[in-house]
């Protein structure tokens, strides 16, 4: 996630310049054609541009509204894990009377859900492999779903540990309640995951945005002459970033600048369960030239 201004504006400036430079060139030929040459061809009514601009707007804006809900809506289910992760750590070290591995397995959980998700496998990444424990690390090798592994072993983990210390049932439900809502909340990321934007709205405004780009000199060639090429940029410009954001925003676990920062947020939580049981914690993981990962 971008999150340095500067740096955010940089990346849609160096995403749009190709397409900027081929558009600025299609202006000059236009320019050129109806100055130079005088074909009037290339002088038309601004109402068919306008018209379709407005229309284009119009869907582009559905279209981002609905990236940024997806995005949205994938960062408040990442916050209820990380909430509900902390009150699985508290209540393990407070009603089972301390239990580290267990702490210790939902803070490997996380970073396992965060590579699933990145369609990567876990366990080769050294987070995982320091934090989580080795039996569950055993276990999920070759599942499809390993953070899912991850919950069923918790799972049998509280459960024997409340025979062991014979903790009442009503408390073991508490607990197990947790898991499933961690669950529930895994299931909503993953629906959002394998659930892409219609791809009417993935791939219709960037055909729209290069129409309207190509007609857009038309419009403006009588009324602005030679200066032609900068207004149209400039308008082609807008479109283009429209459509990029959109783009952007609307695949919210992609390993991009855009992205959800998952890592740096798992790597956070580490941090606060870890220090309830006493284990050593590094530094949070610092943005890296203006970007959280």
């Amino acid at each position: 996630m971008v999150v340095n201004a500067r740096r955010g504006l940089r990346f849609i400036i160096q995403d749009s310049i190709k397409a900027l430079f081929i558009l600025f060139i299609w202006d000059m030929m236009v320019v050129i054609c109806y100055k130079l040459f005088h074909i009037d061809m290339f002088d038309q009514s601004a109402l068919p541009t306008a018209m379709i601009g407005s229309v284009l707007v119009l869907f582009m804006n559905f279209r981002n509204n609905t990236a940024y809900n997806r995005w949205w809506e994938a960062r408040s289910h990442w916050g209820l894990i990380t909430n509900n992760c902390r009150s699985f750590s508290r209540q393990c070290s407070t009603i089972l009377k301390g239990h580290p591995d267990l702490t210790r397995a939902i803070a490997g959980y996380a970073y396992v859900l965060a590579y699933h998700l990145r369609n990567k496998d876990a366990l080769l990444n050294s987070n995982v492999k320091r934090v989580l424990p080795v039996h569950i690390q055993e276990y999920i090798k070759g599942l499809r779903n390993q953070p899912n592994g991850v919950l069923f072993q918790i799972g049998l983990m509280v459960t024997q540990e409340c025979e062991k210390k014979k903790i009442d049932g009503a408390i073991h439900s508490q607990i197990d309640r947790i898991l499933s809502d961690i669950a529930n909340a895994q299931g909503a990321l993953e629906r959002i995951k394998n659930t892409p934007l219609s791809i009417q709205f993935s791939t219709l405004p960037r055909f729209l945005t290069e129409i309207t780009c190509v007609i857009l000199p038309f419009s403006m060639v009588q009324t602005l002459g030679w200066l032609t090429p900068l207004g149209s940029a400039l308008v082609g410009f807008l479109f283009i970033a429209l459509d990029k954001i959109g783009s952007d925003l609307q695949n919210p676990f992609d390993e991009s600048p855009h992205s959800l920062p998952m890592l740096t947020m798992t790597r956070s939580l580490e941090i606060d369960l870890l220090e309830q049981i006493g284990d050593p914690t590094g530094a949070p993981i610092a943005p890296v030239n203006g970007i959280q990962w």
